[in-house]
């Protein structure tokens, strides 16, 4: 016959240890799930899903379209509810002024980057392609990503090798002002010129409507006479 203190104590270490395989399979399962970029919607689905789904965002209609001084916006298209763009890293021979020029590295043919502009509840798909001579992965400064989808290269994904491309995928939360950025070899590649403007609009914005909205990049460069 068992005594009342050794059935309590009995009780007390198999709840811990059923307590501890819990734990255990949940902090698994998170790491499983945290660390899958090539499932990014199941990435989303588990870190986003008390978040309410909305219809993208449309320029003109939800919100007025920012005008980058030379520069650009990076155009999308929906897919299946999803805003779907793509970035290109690769060489750009860049003119600063009349007679300077250098080569820089920057997003689809110019520096710094194309705009990139969403709508607070927008599910976003963007698309890498690196066409640099050595590795990269991209940054979303300020917005809140899931963690396989922050952009660090070897940390929360593989660096993205030359000639391939890579998917990111994440739902926003969030309103404001914000950039993206290599987040491989950062001293080398932002200073090359490698970032861009990623602004997020509210979904329902309150105040009067702006009749225009500017975003300007700010960077300092220092070119050597006769760079090429």
């Amino acid at each position: 016959m068992i005594s009342r203190r050794k059935f309590f104590s009995n009780a007390a270490v198999a709840a811990g240890a059923a307590a501890l395989g819990a734990a255990t399979r949940s902090v698994k399962g998170g790491e499983r799930v945290g660390q899958s970029p090539e499932n990014p919607e199941k990435i989303n689905d588990h870190a986003q899903s008390d978040q309410q789904d909305y219809p993208p965002g449309e320029p003109g209609k939800d919100y007025t379209p920012v005008i980058t001084p030379n520069g650009s916006t990076l155009p999308f298209k929906v897919v299946g509810g999803v805003k779907v763009f793509h970035l290109i890293t690769e060489e750009v021979d860049h003119e600063f002024a009349p007679g300077l020029r250098a080569y820089c590295w920057g997003f689809n043919g110019q520096v710094h980057g194309p705009t990139i502009e969403v709508v607070e509840g927008d599910r976003v798909r963007i698309y890498v392609t690196n066409n640099l001579p050595e590795n990269t992965s991209i940054h979303w400064h300020g917005v809140f990503v899931p963690s396989g989808m922050d952009g660090v290269g070897g940390l929360s994904q593989k660096t993205i090798e030359p000639g391939e491309t890579y998917k990111y995928e994440f739902k926003l939360r969030q309103e404001g002002t914000y950039m993206y950025h290599s987040h491989c070899d950062e001293m080398t590649q932002m200073a090359l010129g490698m970032m861009g403007m990623f602004i997020i609009h509210p979904r329902n914005p309150t105040g009067p409507k702006a009749d225009r909205d500017f975003a300007f990049m700010l960077s300092e460069w220092r070119i050597d006479v006769g760079t090429m």
